[in-house]
């Protein structure tokens, strides 16, 4: 029967991201009366999530990056023999029932998955890249939400935006008196989840010293630094090279 599993086969070679994306997720934004353009709830369901699929999934990325309903894991080595079908499907319905956990059980929602080859110096390219589209995503979420709150319905505000320069967008709201780059840094810029080496002071009972152990620890970062900038590359080396 194996045999006719037609995909089962085709596996990955590391460095890759593996970018989960939501499904239908406007529905779940009416279903649970979420504040728009951003719910800071289901934000930290988000960073929930990111932090199971790091910690507890088994599936062991480096780290998570994370804006609105998107979650890109980075990784250095890969589980389950590479196989792509497999990684995929484990990372997706284990975002997916992080996610529903998160936010109370009471909505039935999934993730798409996809398996992007890269190298380091590509990883970084990618999530600023990335991390620009967080940016736009932030911009076409508050125009929307200011012009339907003027009368327009959201098929009408999204067609008004269409296709306008991201420094359009900003000087629209800039005419209505919004300063978007005075909004939380995790809406404008994401949200990272990452293992971080920590030292602990303990002590041995048998050699009756004390030590210093390292140990990895989960970490959350709501304050990123924009990527394509020479502080934003420092540290993205620095993270892709330690993972």
């Amino acid at each position: 029967m194996e045999n006719r599993e037609i995909f089962s086969a085709i596996s990955a070679i590391p460095p890759v991201f593996v970018r989960l994306d939501g499904r239908a997720f406007h529905r779940l934004v009416e279903n649970l009366g979420l504040e728009k353009p951003f719910d800071e709830f289901f934000n930290n369901s988000m960073v929930t999530a990111c932090t199971t699929l790091v910690s507890e999934s088994g599936l062991n990325p480096d780290f998570a990056f994370t804006f609105s309903d998107e979650i890109n894991l980075w990784f250095s080595r890969l589980p389950f023999s590479a196989r792509v079908e497999k990684i995929d499907s484990v990372a997706a319905s284990f975002a997916a029932s992080s996610l529903t956990l998160a936010l109370g059980g009471t909505s039935i929602l999934s993730f798409d998955a996809r398996v992007i080859p890269a190298t380091p110096e590509y990883a970084m390219e990618y999530l600023a890249d990335r991390q620009n589209e967080a940016w736009r995503n932030h911009l076409n979420g508050y125009c929307q939400q200011a012009l339907i709150e003027e009368g327009l319905s959201a098929k009408e505000a999204a067609a008004q935006l269409k296709g306008l320069p991201s420094k359009d967008l900003h000087e629209m709201m800039h005419t209505k008196g919004f300063n978007l780059a005075l909004t939380p840094a995790w809406q404008r810029r994401g949200v990272l989840v990452y293992k971080k080496l920590t030292e602990k002071e303990g002590f041995n009972p048998v050699t009756q010293e004390s030590v210093v152990t390292e140990r990895s620890a989960v970490t959350v970062d709501y304050d990123l630094p924009l990527f394509a900038s020479p502080e934003g590359k420092e540290f993205l080396k620095k993270l892709i090279s330690t993972g």
